[in-house]
């Protein structure tokens, strides 16, 4: 819906903490002009609104052409940004690591050469030329254009070793044999509200977008279960530039190399199901196997009335792969880490184990595995409550 849509650029403008927005409309277009985008009248409209809010800034949530976005701009005495250039600033605005900030630049300067030499190229049909010499601003156009391209170059060339040293990093970290469970989701559906409580970090979580933007790690020993590496990504949106999705694949790669992904939702949120959707792609664009062991989060509950979250519960508990919960409250996070812990190691069944006195080896595995959960002595040794898995079994059997 155009509501929502709204609400959604509204939540964008305001990731910049230096912006204030002070209105925002929804502007229907019957047809959509190739020069101003609106029609005359519309823009005067605009322009009286604009001048009695001393705005200095417009933002259009949708693609807006170098054309439009030059007449616009005369039309009104305002700075004027797309869709993605408003993403572009905000990424640009919370890049932390040397890849996030390399790959923000590349997206932005490959941005920036499109609507250059568009804009370049406009003014030379408007004035025309012999083409004895090339049109005017030709020179212009190629020594913009080529600075760009050498800019681009160089930043792939630091941005490669930056990748490679990420592989490198994996590589080590597939030596250790810490399985990786990845956060994925909308941006703003809690995905680091929910990292923070599990590992106990200090990562960014606010009620906005994009609060996270550079893949964060912590390791995390799950309860009655083996330990593993939780992985936080950056949140996904839809209509994202496609500038960017090719830039950030990198940020994305821990995803590629999850054993175990946590697709968190805001199931408060209206438009939940199309967010999942828009996430979905993504996914698939990545590559990301559909069998892929995946569990959905349906998380903020805190924010729906108590029968609503009772209804959603009942709902999820239906399905295996489905779990409702509160990242805030900590509602429903038992659940979702059992399930996990079992899938990466299947499930734990109790057993007593009998060991005599000699059995020193064995009885140290178990307590080295963290398997007893209790032990009473025998006149032959040892009787030791365990829970583990058939593989774990297995394991103790062959030893």
């Amino acid at each position: 819906m155009a509501e929502h849509a709204l609400q959604e650029a509204v939540a964008l403008a305001r990731a910049l903490p230096e912006l204030e927005v002070v209105g925002a409309e929804i502007v229907p277009l019957k047809t959509v002009r190739a020069g101003m985008l609106f029609g005359s009248g519309k823009i005067e409209e605009i322009k009286t609104s604009l001048k009695a809010n001393d705005v200095e800034l417009v933002l259009v949530d949708g693609p807006v052409s170098p054309v439009q976005q030059r007449n616009l701009e005369k039309a009104w005495g305002v700075k004027l940004l797309d869709r993605t250039g408003l993403i572009l600033e905000i990424f640009s605005d919370r890049a932390a690591t040397r890849e996030g900030v390399l790959q923000v630049e590349m997206a932005a300067l490959s941005y920036q050469r499109t609507r250059l030499v568009r804009a370049w190229t406009h003014l030379e049909r408007q004035r025309g030329g012999l083409g004895f010499v090339g049109g005017p601003g030709e020179t212009q156009i190629e020594a913009d254009r080529r600075a760009i391209d050498e800019q681009l170059t160089r930043l792939r060339r630091q941005l490669d070793k930056v990748v490679k040293t990420r592989a490198l990093h994996r590589a080590a970290r597939a030596k250790i044999p810490y399985p990786i469970v990845a956060l994925v989701g909308y941006t703003n559906a809690g995905k680091s509200t929910l990292f923070n409580r599990l590992t106990g970090a200090e990562v960014m979580a606010k009620d906005m977008l994009f609060a996270t933007l550079d893949p964060t790690m912590r390791r995390l020993q799950l309860p009655d279960g083996p330990e593993v590496i939780l992985s936080d990504t950056v949140g996904f949106i839809s209509d994202l530039p496609t500038e960017l999705v090719a830039a950030f694949r990198a940020t994305l790669e821990e995803v590629l190399a999850a054993d175990v992904i946590c697709h968190v939702r805001d199931i408060s949120h209206p438009e939940t199901e199309e967010q999942a959707q828009d996430v979905a792609q993504i996914m698939t664009s990545l590559g990301v196997e559909d069998d892929r062991p995946t569990f959905e989060v349906w998380n903020k509950l805190d924010a729906l009335d108590a029968s609503e979250a009772d209804a959603l519960r009942a709902r999820a508990a239906r399905n295996d792969h489905v779990f409702a919960t509160s990242a805030l409250t900590g509602d429903g996070i038992e659940a979702l880490l059992a399930a996990i812990a079992e899938t990466l190691q299947g499930t734990k069944r109790s057993a007593t184990v009998h060991l005599g006195f000699a059995d020193g080896k064995k009885r140290a595995w178990l307590y080295a595995q963290d398997l007893v959960d209790g032990e009473d002595q025998t006149d032959e040794g040892f009787a030791l409550s365990v829970r583990w898995t058939v593989e774990q079994e297995a394991q103790f059997e062959r030893l």
